[in-house]
């Protein structure tokens, strides 16, 4: 077997299939049944010593033996009997009575992803825990994972005992609701049990205060009730948890995302298992968090392609919010102002009710939009002669200017300008990006690697690859032909922030890509200082473009507004549209006037027609008529089979025997379509390949699926291989 991380299969851990031991004397609970975080079984066969015999049940948290190793594993079920000889079965080493119990629904949820995604429950739950809980307690350890989590959940919800906090300011009272807010909360209110509602509403429209309302009424209603509130980035999620807390300053707000120290991880994921937080926040891993109390979902920004698990099981966070409202009994709510054409589909067949915020809540008119012309080729600095106007004026008023390049770096490429060399990856089918790199955090990667020339002036450039992260020096001279004639092509945000200081002089300039916020706080400490009004012009990427609340930003620019045109996936418009419709939406929500300038060179082009008109009801209908015609997603369900190998040839072929083994009796309906070499063919020096699969009828889908892969496990192959269903990207 050759899925990404799959080990030698040892007979001693295959699964079991459950059947009554009928000898005398046998028990029912002789066997447990252990789901662990590996891919080839569902589950594994232990012992139940006859210490643990009667304690231990499903849903409970044990320490069993792997090999020369000891793993944490969840109870599943219990067996009379095992298929196993008794020379290969094993006791489980320990029960981890302190862990808390697991809710049913929250197993449901897990056996229902395991399925619908082909995966194992073990991979399905285990990396959703946190590591340290999920670690096997050493014999030194102080006390168990789980009571050092409780003590770290006791600091940061309890008060201090020994000083009490000085009285806090009384919170500002909640902003009036508009009429369409008081509608839209009164649907809410009036929903009971499970039901799936969208709530479009337009950048500014004040969607957060109706998730705040319904969420108070939730929690006042049941003294148990817990929501949970998924973003798709871990960068919207201390703001939106600043703002809930000073909502609800009462009670404990959770945060869970991957970017969280491992013990504080833990904590929150302890503190929403055991009922101690009443809001969990996170990010799409949060959806795998147990709630026993669960009363409500909000999933905003629902249309983001974050919400979908790139590693591991991929699974879409936003589906499983809607399965977990369905086991539970309860409401969920997904926000967007721009819908992904799936949950457009749906609120329009009415299978989700529809909830409308027209207008912004500030009563405040959306800023203009102006499309420029790009003819000719833009200046260095990036930016056309009336967008350069258009910054002078705002900052001579002492308004804002955001300037959105969807592009980190400080060019996408160097080239030779004598025999056209560039700086190609030799590991990835793709370039080396030239990055302009922070004196300091190159000394600090230096004495980190005990580097003896560390004190030595840093490098200013280096080139790195976005895919596979490999990094080198800029040559002094092309590598092909020896010309010290070396140039970027292109801009990325760094050289448009270093072209912008030099054109606006007097201006505060700040950025905000991945490359800032990969040092700890420095995201916040961009975003606090754009708020304080310590910045005049600020540069940056999608981390941007949603769910910041800029009040002195008048003016926003699009510097290339045309890559996501004609892309080779069939999303890329829809998410484009998306993407321009956020970014615009962080301008003039406080003030008149606002504008928004996005720099094309296909003026006419049909999608900006809707984005002028603010129509995106128009474009998601018209892009669903497409859609339809096409025989696309959301009208057929697809899956995708990709293998990565060392050269094209292993990869393909390993594709097309999975072809070959394509189930014969497969209904018309499903069909399979030749390997081909992926966009990127070449990542990390593995070269890559995929076979797409689709369906007008979704169960007839995973029917064929099930049996396919029992087939493919057994194709003998060097290539590594994952079925994906619902793939985003193709």
């Amino acid at each position: 077997m050759a899925r990404p991380g799959a080990h030698a299969v040892n007979p001693a851990m295959q699964p079991t299939s459950e059947r009554v031991d009928t000898r005398p004397g046998a028990r029912a609970d002789r066997f447990a049944q252990v789901a662990l975080d590996v891919p080839i079984a569902p589950w594994f066969d232990y012992r139940v010593p006859a210490s643990l015999a009667g304690v231990i049940g499903a849903g409970n948290w044990v320490v069993v033996p792997w090999g020369r190793q000891r793993r944490v594993g969840l109870v599943i079920a219990l067996a009379a009997t095992s298929t196993l000889s008794e020379d290969k079965l094993r006791d489980v080493s320990a029960l981890i009575s302190d862990a808390p119990a697991s809710p049913p629904s929250w197993l449901a949820l897990a056996r229902f992803a395991a399925g619908y995604y082909h995966r194992h429950l073990g991979e399905v739950l285990l990396p959703a825990v946190p590591k340290l809980l999920r670690t096997p307690p050493s014999p030194r350890a102080r006390g168990s994972a789980f009571e050092r989590a409780r003590h770290r959940v006791d600091a940061l919800i309890a008060p201090a005992a020994s000083s009490p906090p000085a009285p806090a300011p009384a919170p500002a009272p909640p902003p009036p609701l508009t009429s369409a807010q008081a509608t839209v909360l009164r649907e809410l209110e009036a929903a009971d049990g499970f039901r799936v509602h969208l709530l479009h509403g337009v950048t500014g429209s004040g969607k957060t205060e109706v998730y705040l309302r319904w969420i108070n009424g939730l929690l006042a209603v049941d003294p148990n009730a817990q929501v949970l509130m998924l973003v798709p980035e871990i960068a919207l999620t201390p703001q939106l948890a600043q703002r809930v807390r000073a909502r609800f300053a009462d009670e404990p707000v959770a945060v869970l995302h991957s970017g969280l120290a491992e013990g504080e991880r833990a904590a929150w994921w302890l503190a929403a298992a055991e009922r101690r937080a009443r809001i969990v926040i996170g990010t799409r891993l949060a959806v795998l968090t147990p709630m026993p109390g669960l009363a409500g979902i909000v999933v905003d920004e629902e249309h983001d392609p974050s919400f979908k698990q790139q590693e591991g099981v991929h699974y879409s966070a936003r589906d499983l919010a809607v399965m977990a409202g369905q086991l539970n009994d309860v409401p969920v709510l997904l926000g967007s102002a721009t819908p992904s054409a799936e949950t457009w589909l749906a609120a329009r067949r009415g299978r989700y009710a529809m909830l409308s915020l027209p207008h912004r809540a500030s009563g405040v008119e959306p800023p203009r939009l102006h499309l420029v012309p790009l003819h000719q080729r833009a200046p260095d600095h990036g930016l056309s002669e009336p967008a350069l106007t258009a910054a002078r004026e705002t900052l001579a008023r002492g308004e804002q200017v955001l300037v959105f390049l969807n592009r980190r770096g400080f060019a996408p490429v160097l080239a030779c300008a004598s025999c056209g060399w560039l700086s190609r990856c030799e590991h990835c089918a793709a370039y080396r990006v030239l990055h302009r790199v922070d004196p300091l955090a190159e000394l600090l990667r230096r004495a980190a690697r005990g580097d003896q020339a560390s004190t030595r002036r840093p490098t200013r450039y280096r080139l790195i690859c976005h895919h596979c992260a490999a990094e080198q020096a800029v040559p002094r001279a092309c590598p092909e032909c020896g010309s010290i004639d070396l140039g970027p092509l292109g801009r990325g945000t760094q050289r448009l922030e270093e072209a912008l200081v030099a054109a606006f002089p007097e201006a505060r300039v700040a950025r905000l890509d991945r490359d800032v916020a990969r040092r700890r706080g420095a995201a916040q400490q961009v975003l606090d200082a754009v708020h304080a009004g310590e910045v005049d012009l600020l540069v940056g990427t999608q981390m941007l473009a949603k769910g910041h609340d800029f009040q002195r930003l008048a003016l926003v620019v699009v510097v290339d507004a045309d890559s996501g045109l004609y892309a080779a996936d069939f999303r890329a418009p829809e998410r484009l549209f998306a993407t321009l419709t956020q970014v615009a939406g962080r301008a003039g929500r406080a003030m008149a006037g606002a504008r928004v300038i996005v720099q094309t060179r296909y003026p006419d082009h049909p999608l900006f027609a809707s984005l002028l008109a603010h129509d995106f009801p128009g474009f998601a209908d018209r892009l669903l008529e497409e859609r339809q015609e096409a025989g696309l997603p959301p009208f057929r369900h697809q899956a995708l089979l990709r293998a990565e190998a060392v050269s094209i040839e292993d990869a393909i072929g390993f594709l097309a025997q999975a072809h070959a083994v394509f189930p014969a009796d497969a209904p018309a309906q499903v069909q399979c379509f030749d390997p081909v070499p992926m966009p990127l063919a070449r990542v990390a020096g593995k070269s890559r390949a995929q076979l797409l699969v689709e369906s007008t009828a979704r169960p007839a889908l995973h029917r064929v699926l099930d049996a396919w892969l029992e087939a493919l496990d057994a194709i003998p192959s060097r290539a590594r291989w994952q079925l994906e269903v619902d793939p985003i990207e193709i």
